[in-house]
């Protein structure tokens, strides 16, 4: 069998067949198939014999009358096809290319008492799901029973990167014709098959197939908003592009910010999202899992790109809202690490004590919303971080632009003060330390509005201060500054006064206090994106050795200070005690005679002399020990935690974020509840089901309506916004609209 054919192939072919290769003729009609080798008819099989025409294709493989990709294109199948079957020939004979029975392998549970009982529970307005869970069928049975499935040959094509094949609408297109509901992804077999070789170059092209009911089709909500951001042009720019593969840059970063607009934002939290849902907003047949993220994270990550990235993202922040960029916040946050390994410990302000953490500098703008953040040094206080941050705030903020910089009492320094000044800056922060209180004379109550329309008001004092530098370069120089310093109620009675620095005097005294109080903007995104955003997750559970020749605080020096301070309490209680001792001596009772000698004196000073000794024994002995000393000497086995990883997530939920809070603002003047609610309203919009239909160069995105009418019609003003926008989805031409489906019940 496996002998080449040496015949001379006769000249002519059956009629009507199509040569596979020379000498072999295929002929295909209603009733079979027949091969003709040579002229001579060597294989056929009948109508709905699948296994004998799989039999024939093997056989000419294996006759090397045609090649392997010959055979498949003649049969319309891959090359992988034809070797499955023929291993399945070789491992169980004619039996093996059998095909299986597809779909269910018993009698169908729908019966016509079932589809009764199905459709009266419909009417009795119950969901799909709680008509499942009393019949004890599935939803997409429910569906057929209802008639709201209908066979795959009756779905509207497809379209990708060039629009919809036909030139009708989408919107019509969906208002003439019912659309399928959650229908098969376009096959993408051929596209992962090169991919696998590497063949297919940066990943798969984004393609939709009409369909109804899609879940997580809100979250594709976020596009125009992101677009704005400038998440995927600014990797585009830092990172070029990824290696060969199914999975592109533009399709992973989409991946995760999804991922974070649907409460899952790390990259575990894909285990909580169906593959295909999320693939269908991604134009894919489904979406990557944990592992092929982690692997993209890690690739990105060798780049050593992020910081570019973060730094990208803030240019392109303050290009697309300057009028926010007047005043930066800056505060440093803790992410505390609950791990086995040694890490630098700090102060944790929210737990009160301190912990394992690595320490980060963000930078917000003057909603609260992040502009760009990075990762501390450790043991750098907030003074030297913001020394540090001066040229990328100048970078973000643009040359010749003053920008007030505003933080908070850990960045006290009159060195650091004039330091921002000069670099072209000014500054906002509070009164560190003891400073005298103001005549109450000097206090005036003031009004004034903050950029939301409230009203604040404050009693309010106006004076200038001169502070001294008293260490550093600039050792001996002075700094002239604005205070503000505010009169407020104290909790044990009275009242108690606030001073606040600044170095602009255009500002009025009302706004220098808003503008700092609302510093908890900052700490607000905090703890918002702790909670939706994972921002203190670990992304990654790699570490690195820290630096052993890092200059740490010496342990040993608080030590020696513990017992000067004891030394000094040992002796003030001994000169205490002396001095009680003398003056009984020198105060009898009236009538007793009493003569204080030297060796009286004596004895009471010695005590004391010895404490004082000790004293200045245990001075001594502080000021010999070094106030920092190599890390290598007391804790060789510190670690720093990853932090590339770290910061690429940190720049996705960023971005994320900021789309999400775009989206919320959106809803002013549409939901009288926007203030207390957007949040929430457009959560639930991300995570509503609808419809995707594309046509005519656009992607209809018609969502389904919310839990409530008002929350239905602010999302319909919403869109209307969106609409306006004419944005694209990415990697394609199409245009993005939206729409809301009426609320049941309204017209």
């Amino acid at each position: 069998m496996a002998r080449m054919l040496s015949q001379l192939p006769l000249p002519l072919l059956p009629a009507g067949a199509a040569e596979i290769a020379p000498g072999v003729g295929f002929v295909t009609g209603v009733e079979g198939g027949l091969v003709a080798v040579h002229g001579l008819a060597t294989f056929a099989w009948d109508a709905g014999d699948e296994a004998g025409r799989r039999l024939a294709a093997v056989q000419l493989v294996r006759l090397r009358a045609a090649s392997q990709g010959q055979v498949a294109e003649a049969f319309g199948v891959d090359p992988a096809t034809i070797w499955r079957w023929d291993q399945a020939a070789a491992a169980a004979g004619v039996a093996g290319l059998v095909p299986a029975r597809r779909g269910p392998k018993g009698a169908s549970k729908l019966t016509p008492g079932l589809a009764a009982r199905i459709a009266g529970l419909d009417a009795a307005g119950q969901t799909l799901r709680q008509i499942a869970a009393a019949t004890g069928v599935s939803t997409f049975t429910v569906r057929a029973a209802l008639g709201r499935v209908r066979p795959d040959s009756q779905a509207p094509p497809a379209a990708g990167r060039g629009g919809a094949p036909d030139q009708r609408d989408g919107e019509t297109a969906a208002a003439e014709e019912p659309l399928p509901v959650l229908p098969d992804p376009v096959p993408r077999d051929g596209e992962r098959a090169l991919a696998r070789w590497g063949l297919l170059g940066e990943g798969a092209e984004p393609v939709f197939a009409a369909g109804a009911r899609y879940p997580l089709a809100g979250l594709l909500l976020a596009l125009p908003a992101l677009e704005a951001a400038g998440l995927l042009e600014s990797a585009r720019q830092v990172y070029g592009r990824l290696r060969n593969g199914y999975y592109g840059l533009a399709a992973t970063l989409l991946t995760l910010v999804f991922l974070a607009l649907a409460g899952e934002p790390r990259a575990e939290g894909a285990t909580r999202v169906p593959p295909a849902a999320l693939g269908r907003v991604l134009g894919l047949d489904r979406a990557p899992e944990v592992k092929t993220i982690r692997r993209k994270l890690g690739e990105l990550a060798a780049a050593g790109q992020a910081a570019n990235l973060i730094m990208a993202l803030a240019r392109r922040h303050a290009a697309a809202r300057p009028q926010v960029l007047g005043f930066l916040y800056v505060d440093g946050h803790a992410r505390a690490y609950y791990g086995t390994r040694t890490v630098q410990k700090t102060h944790i302000a929210r737990l009160k004590f301190p912990a394992p953490a690595t320490v980060e500098t963000w930078v917000t703008d003057a909603g609260g919303d992040p502009v760009f953040m990075v990762v501390a040094e450790p043991s750098e206080s907030l003074a030297g971080e913001l020394k540090r941050l001066l040229p990328q705030l100048r970078q973000v903020a643009g040359e010749g632009r003053r920008v007030t910089v505003c933080f908070d009492r850990g960045g006290w320094s009159p060195a650091l003060f004039a330091d921002i000044t000069g670099a072209g800056f000014d500054l906002l922060t509070w009164r560190k330390g003891p400073a005298p209180d103001l005549p109450a004379d000097e206090f005036t109550t003031i009004t004034c509005t903050d950029d939301r329309g409230r009203e604040h008001h404050y009693d309010l004092a106006d004076a200038t201060v001169t502070l001294t530098i008293h260490d550093g370069p600039r050792k001996g120089q002075a700094v002239s500054l604005r205070q503000v310093t505010r009169r407020v109620p104290a909790k044990a009675g009275g009242t108690r006064q606030i001073h606040a620095l600044t170095s602009r005097t255009d500002l009025p005294a009302g706004e220098v206090c808003w503008r700092l109080t609302s510093r908890w903007r900052e700490e607000n995104y905090f703890r918002y994106a702790r909670t939706h955003f994972a921002l203190d997750a670990l992304d990654s559970h790699a570490a690195t050795p820290d630096d052993p020749g890092r200059l740490v605080p010496n342990p040993a020096k608080k030590t020696a200070a513990a017992q000067v301070r004891h030394a000094e309490i040992l002796a003030a209680a001994t000169q205490a005690q002396r001095d009680a001792s003398l003056a009984a001596l020198r105060n009898p009772a009236p009538g007793q005679p009493v003569t204080i000698t030297n060796q009286m004196t004596n004895a009471l000073d010695a005590p004391v002399e010895a404490a004082h000794r000790e004293l200045e024994a245990a001075e001594d002995a502080a000021a010999a020990v070094p106030a920092r000393i190599r890390l290598g000497e007391i804790a060789p086995d510190m670690v720093r935690l990853e932090a590339e990883v770290k910061q690429i997530t940190h720049a996705i939920r960023m971005a994320a974020y900021n789309a999400e809070t775009t989206l919320a603002r959106a809803l002013d003047g549409h939901y009288a509840r926007a203030g207390d609610e957007a949040y929430a309203l457009i959560r639930e919009a991300l995570t509503a089901s609808g419809d995707i239909c594309p046509g005519n160069g656009q992607l209809l995105i018609r969502l389904d309506p919310l839990t409530a009418p008002r929350r239905t019609q602010a999302l319909a003003a919403l869109c209307d916004q969106l609409n306006q926008a004419q944005a694209c989805y990415p990697g394609t031409n199409l245009i993005l609209r939206y729409d809301v489906k009426p609320h049941p019940g309204i017209a």
